[in-house]
C-alpha cells in the first residue's frame, strides 16, 4: 500500500495545488468522504464545501465550490469550478459578503433571485469559516 497520496486541485484557471498528502476529506454531493493511500477507484461529484488534507499532523483547508473528484489508490484529483486555499481568502471581504447576502434575502424578490442569493450566502459563509480557521492557526 502507498504511504502518501498525490492531491491535485485544478480549477478552470490553474493548477491550484499539487502536493503529497496523508489524507484527503472532500465534500461529496452525497456526503463527505475520506481518502487514505491505497483507496479503491471512484468518481464523485462535489458540492459547496470544505476540502481538508493532512500532511503529518498538519491539517490544511480549502473552499471548494462544485466540481468532481477522481480517486485512485495513489492520487486524488479535484476538478473544481472554484477553489481557494484558506490563507488566500480575505476574511473581511467574506464577512461583508455574508452581511450583503443576508440583507438581500431579507428584501425578497423573484424565486430565481432568492435562489441565487442563497447560493451566494452559502459560498460566503464557507469562505468566512475557512478564512477564520486559517487566521486562528
Amino acid at each position: 500500500m502507498a504511504e502518501k497520496l498525490l492531491l491535485e486541485v485544478v480549477t478552470p484557471d490553474k493548477l491550484l495545488l499539487s502536493k503529497e498528502v496523508d489524507e484527503v476529506i472532500a465534500p461529496g454531493a452525497e456526503g463527505e468522504f475520506g481518502v487514505l493511500p491505497g483507496h479503491s477507484h471512484f468518481l464523485s461529484t462535489l458540492k459547496i464545501g470544505e476540502l481538508r488534507y493532512r500532511v503529518g499532523d498538519q491539517t490544511n483547508h480549502m473552499a471548494v465550490l462544485w466540481g468532481f473528484a477522481e480517486v485512485t489508490p495513489k492520487k486524488v484529483t479535484i476538478l473544481a469550478e472554484i477553489a481557494e486555499k484558506a490563507e488566500d481568502i480575505d476574511v473581511d471581504r467574506a464577512t461583508a459578503k455574508v452581511a450583503e447576502m443576508e440583507k438581500r434575502l431579507e428584501v425578497g424578490g423573484l424565486p430565481s433571485e432568492l435562489k441565487e442569493a442563497q447560493i451566494s450566502l452559502e459560498k460566503a459563509r464557507l469562505r468566512k469559516k475557512i478564512a477564520e480557521r486559517a487566521r486562528r492557526k
